[in-house]
């Protein structure tokens, strides 16, 4: 259908003499057509034109429509730059903030290119306007987060710190929004606004509602301001200087007391306000953890909201309460209110408060409190609301596991978590058990019993039926002895369940029956027929028929020595972290880290290790698809992609069903990353922060790369001598499709020269073969991306990965390292003391060692130091350095054109909280780069 334009419109093409008010006036109308939907193609100029009025009025519909309809690659950009240019250069202070809320409002990299230089300068001279300064403040703050690589550090970082004190309180306000963006990425620079941040705060504190009439909401004085001080603040640690800290535990201290104070107003914004200065204060007190007389008011500050009418306090309350718990100091105070959490978690409607309350249980859990705890939220989960169900039972997994004294009350109470919400017990849960239950022998009898009495229950769950199967048949021989649970009688009530259980659980009852016929002889003949019966030897699926094959002609023809070989006991697993652990860390996300820490609140607790047992299925997924990929999917039978209910596969797991290999010859099948380029624009260069993500897995291999709002990219890689496989998923977290998605490989700077698009492309360092990927990515999907990559000689750059994506006809233009540095083509070698400082010697030559002594970023853990340097790829070696806290490492370097032999030692100085690593190679380069490489990770 053709829009017909009103006569009135026409002038605007027909008459040039126009005056400011009719231009005005069209340029409105044009706006309204716009905002009912229509385009507006015409008209432009007249708007710009309107930029050159001396009137406001005119002037501000100039930049209104500009703001709104013109785009950054309009023909008139350089008109309305130069229109923008000479009204922040007027001393007019009305017209340098319409071009400066123009600036913010377009926000565009063009714009941060043509004034982000410029602002600065208006932001910090002292002849500008109040007004000015604020929309500066704001102005650059809008440029710095759309990109901040155009934002010039410079002199003026240092005296922007001073506008804290400035006289202007909304001056000061939108400063403080500025520093607080700055300084997450420039600390050092910004390090001087403490002092005056807390001379500012202290300021409004202790100030009445009267002194700061124009800034006072609800007889609270400058609330925003207080919560924006209080949180820039978090972002550096305690003041060093006495005076300063004292100043600011005095501020911390009225806030607290004023909270206590009868209130004011009755008004609802009064309170909300004065919450808001509390609840952001009390952050900071958990953010310093060093003032237990604070830490302990706040929580019993805290402890008062547990019971407030008011729904948004109580889950605030509790959600703080439990970051205070794990504090030493206030550890203790947060446990007085386990009888209110308990309640709360009984009796409050809203499922989200429950959910915290059960996060606090958890958190304040300890030795004291652990079956109480444990108790109360078993008995909560019969009524739970199924989208909380999965995470309590992690939880109590967890805590009954971890504050274990009597092992019989551990399996007493992962076998009620089963019979109680067997649905949401993941694999990981029952794994777990049969782990603790394989290394730790004076349970193993007690669990056997107790198990065979829970599978008598008429009905039992089948998580039950495969602890059953698996305990019974490792240690049934521990209970053979009574006649109520004598061998026949295991095997018919484990028998009766088999028909009523999935292909997988059926598979682990044949194995525990042909387990079951070398504990015990005499169930042989029975246990024969049952493997002999066409619904076992002749079934469709292929897994149960070929066990029931083997196992028949196993139990035939092997002697009873063999069969005792074969089918002995399972051996004790090696120690390592809960995988439950592990898996409750991922579904919480990023920042859960000290809630989650077993170890920060009892250090004398104990967890055992242990690899999950053989099982033929991956575990259950929630039924919600993961977008962000921190659960497992399940494994299909050939490599077959996830379903659309797991549309982002587990880049965790250990298990290679996680990922499609790659068959032979299948290099033909392989395209230049180069040649599937569809976008013609220009690679962006790496991202700020890509050196910090790429640091990250120098000693891992397996994690999420890059995530954003749009995006996320996960890793999973391994490497054998001087050969890698890496598979990189693209995972759309938004709802709208991804057109054109381009991932392309290269090496930075001069190395580009060398590569050849031929199929795959090789470098003189590394030959990368990249797999081509579907140029469309549905919302919510995920794509996977194969990388066969081959070391041919040392190097020190990491190679580039550029994705392009079209989003809501957007381009999005990425730049990323790979996590692919040169000590993941370490090999470990073993060696003896002697062999090891005949070989030190050898590398004596100064150009073969690179020394270097540094301070420790992070808690000197020697666990943790352990585990980094069997990451990194070396051997650690015991007993060879004559002082025991010092670690010593040996490896070899593996490239197509030499081999690299490497030598470590990290000695580490507690008292100082320093570092010396000394690493000696037979190639200087490599020396220097693996020690400033390893360096960055202590």
């Amino acid at each position: 259908m053709t829009w017909l334009l009103p006569v009135s419109l026409f002038p605007l093409s027909g008459d040039k003499a126009l005056d400011g008010y009719s231009k005005k006036k069209y340029v409105c109308k044009l706006l309204f057509i716009f905002l009912l939907g229509h385009d507006i193609d015409f008209g432009h100029m007249e708007a710009v034109n309107l930029l050159s009025s001396n009137k406001y009025t005119e002037k501000q519909i100039g930049y209104l429509f500009i703001s709104v309809l013109v785009n950054s690659n309009s023909e008139l950009i350089r008109l309305i730059n130069n229109a923008i240019k000479n009204d922040l250069a007027s001393r007019n202070p009305t017209f340098m903030c319409l071009a400066l809320h123009c600036i913010a409002n377009v926000g565009s990299r063009e714009m941060a290119e043509a004034f982000a230089s410029e602002i600065p300068r208006i932001l910090v001279a002292g002849d500008t306007m109040d007004s000015v300064k604020q929309s500066a403040a704001l102005c650059l703050l809008r440029l710095y987060k759309t990109s901040p690589d155009l934002v010039p550090m410079g002199e003026w970082t240092s005296r922007v710190v001073h506008l804290l004190n400035d006289q202007h309180m909304g001056v000061v306000t939108a400063a403080v929004s500025l520093i607080a963006c700055l300084c997450k990425k420039n600390p050092d620079d910004f390090k001087t606004c403490v002092s005056l941040a807390v001379s500012r705060l202290s300021r409004i504190v202790s100030s009445a509602s009267t002194d700061l009439q124009d800034y006072t909401y609800y007889f609270v004085p400058a609330p925003w301001l207080s919560v924006k001080l209080l949180r820039l603040l978090q972002c550096y640690p305690p003041p060093e200087d006495a005076a300063v800290k004292g100043r600011l535990v005095e501020c911390l201290e009225t806030i607290l007391n004023k909270a206590q104070e009868p209130p004011k107003s009755k008004k609802v914004q009064h309170s909300n306000a004065k919450n808001a200065i509390l609840f952001e204060a009390i952050s900071l007190i958990i953010h310093y953890d060093s003032e237990p007389n604070l830490l302990v008011r706040a929580c019993n500050q805290l402890g008062q909201f547990l019971q407030h009418r008011e729904t948004n306090l109580r889950y605030l309350a509790l959600e703080s309460m439990c970051t205070l718990a794990s504090s030493e100091f206030s550890h203790e105070a947060v446990k007085t209110h386990i009888e209110t959490v308990i309640n709360a978690l009984k009796t409050e409607r809203d499922v989200s408060v429950r959910q915290r309350a059960a996060d606090l249980l958890y958190a304040m859990c300890d030795r004291t409190n652990a079956k109480q705890i444990v108790s109360e939220m078993l008995s909560y989960l019969e009524t739970a609301d199924y989208s909380i169900r999965e995470e309590i039972v992690l939880k109590v997994a967890i805590l009954a596991e971890k504050y274990a004294v009597d092992y019989s009350w551990y399996v007493d109470t992962i076998l009620n978590l089963i019979r109680i919400a067997g649905d949401y017990v993941s694999e990981e849960v029952w794994y777990r058990v049969i782990q603790i239950v394989i290394n730790r022998d004076d349970v193993q009898g007690y669990a056997a019993k107790t198990v065979f009495e829970a599978l008598q229950a008429p009905a039992c769950h089948e998580n039950m039926v495969k602890v059953g199967g698996y305990i019974l048949g490792e240690f049934g021989n521990l209970i053979a002895g009574d006649p109520r649970s004598s061998p026949l009688v295991q095997f018919n009530l484990l028998h009766s369940k088999f028909h009523l259980c999935s292909v997988s659980t059926r598979a682990l009852l044949l194995s525990t029956y042909i387990k079951f016929i070398n504990l015990f002889p005499e169930t042989k003949g029975t246990i024969q027929e049952v493997l002999r019966s066409d619904s076992q030897i002749r079934n469709a699926d292929v897994e149960l028929q070929q066990r029931a094959v083997e196992y028949l002609k196993l139990s035939s023809i092997a002697s009873t020595d063999v069969l005792a070989t074969v089918l002995e006991e399972m051996p004790p697993f090696p120690e390592r972290e809960s995988s439950i652990l592990a898996k409750l860390k991922k579904k919480k996300g990023p920042g859960a880290g000290s809630e989650l820490d077993d170890g920060k609140k009892d250090p004398n607790s104990e967890i055992n290790g242990g690899m999950e047992p053989s099982a033929s299925t991956a575990s259950t997924p929630s039924p919600s698809a993961d977008l962000l990929g921190l659960r497992a999917a399940p494994a299909t039978a050939s490599g077959a992609p996830a379903s659309a209910g797991n549309l982002l596969v587990d880049v965790f797991s250990d298990s290679p069903s996680a990922a499609t290999g790659l068959v032979p010859g299948a290099e033909e099948n392989f395209l230049s990353s180069g040649a599937a380029a569809s976008v013609s624009e220009d690679p962006a260069l790496p991202i700020a922060e890509a050196d910090e993500l790429l640091h990250k897995f120098v000693c891992k291999n397996n994690g999420v790369l890059f995530e954003n709002q749009l995006l996320q990219i996960g890793v999973k890689s391994e490497f054998r001598q001087n050969l890698g496989r890496m598979y990189l998923f693209y995972g759309n977290k938004t709802s709208v499709q991804f057109q054109s998605f381009t991932p392309t490989v290269s090496y930075p700077g001069d190395l580009q020269s060398h590569i050849l698009f031929v199929n795959k492309w090789a470098g003189e360092v590394l030959n990368i073969q990249t797999k081509a990927v579907e140029p469309l990515v549905e919302g919510g999907a995920q794509v996977q991306q194969v990388l066969n990559i081959e070391c041919l000689s040392d190097f020190t750059e990491a190679p580039l990965i550029n994705i392009k994506f079209r989003y809501g006809g957007t381009l999005q233009n990425l730049t990323l390292k790979l996590p692919i540095t040169v000590n993941k083509f370490f090999q470990a070698t073993e060696m003896q003391s002697q062999d090891f400082f005949q070989r030190w010697k050898q590398l004596s030559l100064p150009q073969q060692e690179a020394q270097k002594i540094f301070k420790a970023n992070h808690p000197m853990d020697s666990e943790v130091t352990k585990a980094k340097l069997l990451g990194f790829g070396s051997a650690l070696l015991d007993k060879v350095d004559p002082n025991p806290d010092n670690y010593v490492g040996a490896g070899i370097i593996q490239t197509k054109a030499l081999q690299v032999g490497c030598l470590l030692r990290l000695e580490p100085n507690a008292q100082a909280q320093m570092y010396r690593l000394t690493l000696r190679t037979s190639k200087e380069s490599v020396s220097k780069h693996l020690c400033e490489l390893l360096s960055q990770q202590f």
